[in-house]
Formats: C-alpha cells, structure tokens, sequence
C-alpha cells in the first residue's frame, strides 16, 4: 500500500498525482479493461481531480476505462450532474478522457446484474454473532465480467450501516443487487446506529468483506480522507488496506466529542441531499451525543421528499423503533430489509411493547423541511414548520444543551470518554 494523509494540511495535486500514478504503474493495466468505481453526489470528496488524474494515468494506456457510480438504491443521476461529478463536460471528456464512459448502476434491474455465488448461512452467523443466519445471495452490476481490473475511488466516512464507508463498500452495496443490500442494512439496524457508527470492525463490514471475496475480479482501491472538497489523505492498494488507513484518518477529522449530553439540536444536512433518505444522516451522526428524552430538529426547507426511490413503501410503513419490528416479525416479513433498516435509523433508539402497543423512541426526531405536516405525522416523525426556525435563537447556547450543526451529514457527535 502507499498514500499519505494528515489532519492539519491537505495533500497538493502533486503529492495526490503521485500517489495515483504509483498506483497505476505497480499494476499489469497495458491492455486490460478497468472498470472504476465512483461515489454519487451524496458524498463530499473531490472526485473530478481523482477522475481527471486516472484519466490522464490511464487513457490511451489501458484497453478501456468505464465508470460505473455507485448508487446502491439512490436514483441514477442525469447527464449534467454526471458532468457535474467528474468535473468535465462530455466534449471535454471527448478531448482528455477519449473513450471514456459513464454509467448509472441499476439495482433493480435483473438483466443489468449478475450473480457470484452467495455468502452461506454458517458464515453469516459465525461473522455477525448469530444476527445474520441465512445465506446471502451476491449479486452485482454485470460491467464486473467485462472487467480485468476494478478500482474503486471515494471517501470514507463514518457511517450508520457499515461503521466507516468507503473501500469495498463501494460493491456492496454500492453496485450490488437487492439482496445483499436488505441483508447487510437490516442486519446494522439489528446492532444500531448508537453501536456502529465510527467503528471500523462490525457485522456488516465483516459480510461485506466475505462478500468481496467472491468476486472474480482483482479489486484496487484509491481510499480519500476529506473536508468537504479538501483531500486530506489518500491511500492506494487492497480495498481492506486502504480503507483501512483513511478510516483511521476519518476517525480524527469527522468524529466530535461534546463533553455532555446534548438536549436539543438544530441539524442542517447539506444541499448535496436532496431527499430525506440521504439527509437523515443529519440524524444518524447526532444520535450519539443527545441526551435521552432530548430532540433533534432536521431543519432542511430545501427537501420535499421522504425518498425519491422507496417513498411509497415509507409512507406504509412509517418510522419506527427496531423493537418494533422485531417483535412483531411476521407482521413486517415482507418489508425489505432496506426499508425496515432506514426507519429504525431515522427513528432512533428505544422500545416497544407488543402488549400495548406503545412506542417509546429514545430521543424525538422532528422535520423542519418542506414535506408537508400531515404526511410527517403519518409517517410517525414530528413536524415544525420551518418558516418558524430562527437560528440565531439557537446559536451560542451550549452551555445549555443546545447545538447548530450546519452542513451535518458527515461529522459524527458522540459523547467523550
């Protein structure tokens, strides 16, 4: 492996060339067909310097170079924020990246996947401590057969699901098919988001891990420590390894420890979202550090939307407590796994009473976006029109419990010690 990366300073295009550049001459690409993994637009990192220095390693040097985004289950973005994302329009890729192309991953369509096997019941339990105890099925993008190389390149981040994304997160689930998805998202919901965000080592990375394995392809992997747009490390190599190592810097640049439980939070997820799907990460990396019975406002006037992708099958089901899906199984047997996943991180801690009935969240999670009052009490989140958010009254009050995170949705709070 080789990169570099530091808190205090962000590395020059130089010191990122080189890197790029060792990567690409230590490994047999004359002639071969890459196929290079990118994030969406749900993520900061500077992907269209990335991009423009593996054009410039690669074109006219490999057989092909094709670029598949990782969407997961996200939409598949247009041609101008495809543009947008690589920072070149198609004529300037014409000009300095010739031949080429950009693809959309499609999770949902069966001739766009193919399959590798599966992860077998045995191993799934034996690597999630019996949460997990049923075989896998793997399936990704079928662009993998075409390739010799795949090489993935993003940045990493605390995350709710996985503990840190990025690395071979970027297969599963990031062009992988609906099964694995359900698997490993529900199986994070089923340890939390309070027990696995910041961690590197956890049930879902270890299937993630597994998984990887099975792909027939050779995988690379070009890990980014950021700041927003700021390239603070960068690590070339095994898609462990390197990961590995920008986790570690992620660790110290993304994760804020408050001295006390927070009561109250006024969250402003990034423009960079654009549904409640991905802002609710203005949720997910506060969640550690509020106090019990405290809030958190989602102040977001600019989403309209629970999600562009699933929104329908959210407004059945709601936002719930994990509880109370586990213990009314067969109730919900039929929700993806994703869906399931997604409410119990929105919603947060607490417990359930199937005798009752009664729902009792940890902490309360309340809208101020521009998704409509009834459909946020429908979909059991609380609402507060956003016109009423003065942020000045909520500024400068730590001492007392409250705090203003803007552009949240890539720091995580916890608690120190």
């Amino acid at each position: 492996m080789q990169g570099l990366g530091s808190v205090d300073r962000t590395l020059t295009e130089a010191e990122a060339r080189e890197v790029v550049e060792t990567l690409c001459d230590s490994q047999p690409l004359a002639g071969r067909r890459v196929l290079l993994l990118i994030p969406d637009g749900t993520r900061h990192a500077p992907i269209p310097l990335l991009f423009r220095l593996l054009a410039q390693a690669l074109c006219g040097r490999v057989a092909s170079l094709d670029v598949l985004v990782a969407l997961g289950t996200h939409p598949a973005m247009p041609d101008e924020a495809l543009d947008r994302l690589v920072g070149m329009t198609a004529a300037e890729r014409e000009r300095d990246a010739p031949g080429v192309r950009i693809h959309n991953h499609a999770w949902q369509d069966p001739a766009a996947l193919t399959s590798l096997g599966s992860v077998p019941a045995a191993e799934a339990a034996a690597l999630t401590g019996g949460l997990l105890e049923r075989d896998v099925p793997v399936r990704l993008n079928r662009m993998v057969e075409d390739a010799d190389v795949i090489l993935i390149c993003g940045p990493v981040f605390p995350h709710e699901v996985a503990g840190f994304s990025g690395g071979a997160k970027y297969l599963f689930p990031g062009i992988a098919g609906a099964e694995i998805i359900d698997a490993t998202h529900w199986l994070g919901a089923l340890v939390t988001n309070m027990r696995t965000i910041g961690v590197q080592d956890t049930p879902v990375r270890r299937i993630i891990h597994r998984a990887a394995e099975l792909v027939p392809t050779p995988v690379l992997c070009l890990a980014m420590a950021v700041r927003g747009e700021r390239l603070h490390g960068l690590w070339a190599g095994g898609y462990e390894e390197a990961w590995r190592a920008a986790a570690e810097l992620s660790a110290k640049l993304h994760i804020v420890e408050v001295a006390r439980p927070l009561r109250r939070v006024l969250s402003m997820p990034s423009t960079i979202y654009d549904d409640l799907w991905t802002g609710a990460k203005a949720m997910y990396k506060l969640e550690p550090a509020v106090a019990d019975g405290g809030e958190i406002v989602i102040f977001a006037p600019h989403l309209a939307e629970v999600s562009y992708t699933h929104g329908r099958l959210i407004d059945e089901v709601g936002y719930h407590v994990r509880d109370y899906f586990t213990l009314q199984e067969e109730r919900f047997r039929s929700v993806p796994g994703t869906i399931k996943a997604h409410s119990t991180h929105v919603k947060g801690g607490g417990t359930y009473d199937p005798a009752t009935g009664e729902e009792r969240p940890r902490i309360q999670v309340t809208l101020a976006t521009s998704i409509p009052e009834e459909r946020c009490r429908r979909i059991n989140l609380g609402y507060l029109d956003p016109a009423s958010i003065r942020i000045e009254d909520w500024e400068d009050r730590e001492s007392d419990g409250v705090l203003v995170v803007r552009e949240a949705g890539e720091q995580l709070y916890r608690l120190r010690g």
